[in-house]
């Protein structure tokens, strides 16, 4: 027998023995060679096959396979401070990657992983893995700051300068810039082209082209533009695009209102913010002769526009949504159509979908209708001007609208209903405070308002509540394939989390952690609502909740305890919607197998696509949010405010100031004691003192920083209301070796990972040096580049 074939019955038989080792006498007798010479090229085969490393041997002298790493496929998720997590499964704990075990992946990039510890439960510990490969990059550009080199510079590196990009987690990279192509100007805002990555003693180095020229950094509204662009969120339509709304007629015509309900005789309103140009929902209400209510919400019927196989839609649907910023809005189709023949401005007829509803005087909807329709508002209302009549009574304001004053009392009323109905079955009711950031004209933050939703507010919420839920559950019955919006129950180890912190502060939830109801839940915030822990309890709730998504199945929506949920009333701003009025139009001419078929394999990616893009939409809100608000702080270095505490982590405290303005106090800062971290409580405490901070404890700071760049602002504690204070854990206290307290910024989406025990934990640390004497990997790709040779 050959020793290629010997190999290959060693390996067979390994892998088909119960046994993972065995000693040669077990291997000879299992192939049959146990004969003298047989036994002898055995011996010799397995020897080789040792030093081949296809087998080894075990401390007992055993023959075994060697272990072989089983890797995984995840999303990386880099951190600013050089470590990371990788998504495996959504709705599984990540991995942690150490910083030097990240293989240079940058954030987004897909990934294969070599899991080093497996999580442990029991000692609250997650999984550690190394990335062992890169199969695809995320980043394909980036948006930064160019600075420029000096000719000399320039001709001794065939290189333009840098880039530093906008993005936080991409910060600390260099992006250099081939001596090719565009050229800008130093402090230009400009879009790069990566050509290379970073590689080994050249981790924070990456080489690209210049693609193009966004403006200069000092231009009015460049930071803005800036994070929109880096988070790939498109600023201008193609275009094609632009031509192709432009044909779109800006009248109705008879041939339009075919097959369509005439209502522009009904008393219908728009109610939306001053502000708004883009009104797609319009609603009426009356009182029937039965005693019940009719509520009618009438929506603009923009899939009538954007068809299904145009450009429009095809655009429409890579955008997802509407973006909404402190001084912009980034519309998901033309302004021409989202402010136009789409917006159902007053006095106008336009094109829209209609749910009609009988309610009862319980909130019960009774009968309902959903059409296509046409209809002529009668007034474009405002929340503040509803909020007038409905709250204050003002009577200018009753005066100038006496003809609908009646009309909008009864919403009042109706409104009233369907919101108690909505507690009595459980829906969860976060109180949540807006806050508008009010800009000058060269986009500078001059205020921040509090945004009080008052009965007008609400009262559109509860009606387009209706509505969704109405049109969800009709379709559903049908058993057609349809997009819903849903919120799925929470996960069991965050109920559990929660369960533990509202029973440290004497809160008894009833339910368990996986049968508890919205309803359970709504009674607990509702027991603490004039509480001092009322704040640390909706905190916690909120976090332990999932985030809600769109999908192809209906799971129902948590929050608001609905058996039934979908998006139907903002077509204009959500693509979902508009498929949802899409999907109403086709159903009602054709249900037919295949077109149930095309509609069941299409809304999946719909789904999932559309999920992505809100969530990059509220990304850049909030990246926006916290950058104004740090530019609005800058000048307010060495003042004194009145605060609560938000949030507390094992590196320090964050703050949050009555404007929503949030900043950190780092646990370093704290001086006065060691300060434990009592994660079950989210508190920190003093060991010496047992000084305590905990959520919702008022505080008074002093701004000691606050940095528009990096949207992060510091304080000062200057003084803390006296709480009763907690224990330190036994097993929480110190060696009699004295350790400094250790803190510093990190991500605040991570801040609730759990780093492994005897891991390399993230810490700040000096770049590596680069190797003496190798030139830099950009000079040498710019040569290859030059000599026409392909890089890899």
């Amino acid at each position: 027998m050959e020793k290629k074939t010997i190999k290959a019955e060693i390996l067979a038989g390994f892998k088909a023995a119960t046994k993972k080792s065995l000693s040669m006498e077990e291997l000879a007798e299992a192939l049959d060679m146990r004969k003298s010479e047989d036994y002898k090229l055995l011996v010799q085969t397995v020897a080789q096959m040792e030093r081949e490393k296809t087998l080894e041997f075990n401390k007992k002298g055993r023959i075994k396979l060697p272990f072989q790493p089983i890797e995984v496929e995840g999303i990386f998720r880099r951190n600013e401070r050089g470590f990371g997590f990788v998504t495996i499964d959504p709705e599984e704990p990540d991995v942690f990657i150490p910083k030097d075990a990240t293989n240079f992946a940058m954030d987004g990039d897909i990934v294969m992983i070599d899991i080093q510890k497996t999580a442990d439960l029991f000692a609250d510990r997650g999984a550690e893995g190394q990335v062992v490969s890169i199969k695809e990059r995320k980043i394909q550009q980036l948006v930064g700051e160019f600075t420029a080199f000096d000719v000399d510079e320039i001709a001794e590196s065939d290189l333009f300068g840098y880039v530093t990009p906008k993005d936080k987690k991409s910060a600390q990279f260099k992006v250099f810039i081939a001596a090719e192509g565009i050229q800008p100007v130093d402090g230009s805002v400009v879009i790069v082209e990566i050509t290379h990555y970073p590689e080994k003693g050249y981790a924070t180095s990456l080489e690209g082209m210049v693609t193009k020229v966004i403006g200069h950094k000092n231009d009015p509204g460049m930071d803005i533009l800036s994070i929109v662009i880096a988070q790939g969120i498109p600023t201008q339509f193609p275009e094609e695009v632009q031509t192709a709304s432009e044909q779109v007629p800006d009248q109705i015509s008879e041939t339009d209102l075919v097959g369509r309900r005439d209502l522009r005789e009904q008393q219908i309103v728009t109610i939306d913010g001053a502000d708004a140009k883009d009104l797609d929902d319009a609603v009426t209400v009356r009182k029937l002769d039965n005693g019940n209510y009719f509520l009618g919400v009438h929506i603009a019927d923009v899939s009538y526009y954007v068809t299904e196989d145009s450009i429009l839609n095809k655009e429409a649907f890579e955008r997802g949504t509407s973006v909404y910023l402190t001084d912009r809005v980034i519309p998901m189709i033309p302004q021409r159509l989202s402010n136009g023949i789409c917006s159902l401005n007053p006095r106008v007829p336009r094109l829209t979908m209609s749910c009609e509803m009988e309610i009862d005087p319980s909130g019960t909807i009774v009968h309902h209708e959903i059409f296509q329709s046409v209809i002529q508002t009668t007034e474009r209302m405002t929340y503040s001007a509803v909020n007038e009549i409905l709250e204050e009574k003002k009577p200018e304001t009753l005066e100038r609208y006496q003809q609908l004053v009646p009309m909008f009392q009864l919403m009042k009323e109706l409104h009233q209903i369907l919101e108690a109905r909505r507690i009595q079955r459980g829906a969860i009711n976060f109180e949540d405070r807006e806050a508008k950031i009010l800009v000058d004209p060269e986009g500078r933050p001059t205020d921040i308002e509090l945004r009080e939703r008052g009965v007008g507010e609400r009262l559109i919420e509860s009606f387009m509540l209706a509505a969704n839920e109405t049109v969800a559950e009709h379709f559903n019955r049908l058993k057609l394939p349809f997009i819903y919006r849903i919120h799925e129950q929470p996960k069991e180890e965050k109920m559990q989390r929660f369960f533990d912190f509202a029973s440290a502060l004497g809160i008894v939830v009833k339910g368990t952690k996986t049968t508890i109801t919205p309803k359970d839940l709504q009674k607990v915030i509702d027991e603490v609502e004039d509480k001092p822990e009322a704040p640390v309890i909706n905190t916690m709730l909120l976090r332990s909740m999932q985030q809600a998504r769109y999908s192809e199945d209906n799971y129902g929506h948590y929050g608001l305890a609905a058996e039934y949920y979908t998006h139907f009333t903002s077509p204009i701003r959500r693509y979902p919607d508009l498929i949802v009025h899409r999907l109403i139009r086709t159903y009602s001419q054709d249900q037919g197998e295949a077109t149930k078929a095309k509609w069941a394999e299409a809304l999946p990616e719909i789904a999932d696509h559309s999920s992505k893009m809100e969530r990059r939409a509220v990304d850049a809100e909030r990246e926006v949010d916290s950058m104004k608000k740090a530019e609005y702080m800058a000048d307010k270095v060495g003042e004194e405010f009145d605060g609560i505490i938000s949030s507390v982590t094992k590196f320090g405290i964050f703050i949050e100031l009555p404007n929503t303005v949030e900043g950190m106090i780092h646990l370093n800062e704290l001086k006065q004691d060691y300060f434990h971290f009592i994660e079950n409580q989210l508190a920190l405490v003093g060991e010496r003192t047992r000084q305590t901070f905990k959520i919702g404890q008022k505080v008074r700071v002093k701004v000691t920083k606050s940095d528009p760049e990096t949207r992060e602002i510091d304080f000062e504690l200057l003084e803390a209301e006296e709480i009763p204070a907690l224990e330190v854990p036994g097993n929480s206290r110190r060696n009699n070796q004295r350790r400094k307290p250790t803190g510093g910024r990190k991500n605040n989406q991570n801040s609730n990972k759990n780093y492994p025990k005897n891991s390399d934990r993230p810490a700040a640390g000096k770049e590596k040096k680069k190797k003496k004497g190798k030139k830099p990997f950009y000079k040498s790709v710019a040569k290859k580049k030059k000599t026409g040779r392909k890089k890899g």
